[in-house]
């Protein structure tokens, strides 16, 4: 049979369904570069697909603000993010000055924290560079399939637990840094 002979509403049909494979396929690529979807089967990547939602940033947007509710986790795919706290303290009525922590890149991830307590966000993030491309999972979907799931969940979850873990010792070094070069000069 030669395309010629489907019919146009049947080739269509299986024009769209070759996108979507070719756009799931993508997207499990994208989860595998990041650390916490590593070891994941392609099964449970696929599950993971089928939460995702994509989206793009200029640079400069804000992604989101510090201290605003969080119920989404977000992996880069093109471009990056700078996260930024402010710092000065919150009862100082002089101009908010914003530090940055971290410059994120392709296959990282961030928003971490709302996975686990739905909290307040720790920092602001801002798409650093023009068509700054995001995957976001929103929580309370993950969250039920790792409840469905439990070894996908276990897995996420640890893989979630020690890229937290990297993050705080990477937050911490940036932070000792400046005071041990101070109390050195001394």
């Amino acid at each position: 049979m030669l395309f010629r002979d489907i019919h146009p509403l049947r080739f269509t049909s299986l024009c769209v369904k070759l996108a979507q494979i070719r756009k799931m396929k993508t997207l499990i690529s994208l989860l595998k570069q990041s650390d916490i979807f590593y070891q994941l089967t392609p099964t449970q990547l696929e599950l993971v697909v089928n939460l995702c939602e994509e989206a793009t940033y200029q640079a400069g947007d804000i992604i989101f603000k510090e201290n605003s509710n969080s119920k989404e986790l977000y992996i880069i795919t093109q471009g990056e993010v700078e996260i930024t706290i402010n710092a000065e303290a919150p009862t100082s009525s002089s101009p908010k000055e914003e530090v940055m922590i971290a410059k994120l890149r392709r296959g990282q991830s961030f928003g971490e924290i709302a996975l686990v307590d739905e909290g307040i966000r720790s920092a602001t993030a801002r798409a650093a560079q023009k068509d700054t491309g995001l995957i976001v999972i929103h929580r309370d979907q993950l969250i039920v399939l790792c409840e469905s799931y439990p070894q996908l969940g276990y897995r996420l979850m640890h893989n979630l637990a020690a890229d937290l873990a990297m993050k705080i010792r990477n937050t911490d070094l940036h932070i000792r840094e400046p005071m041990l070069y101070t109390a050195q000069r001394k």
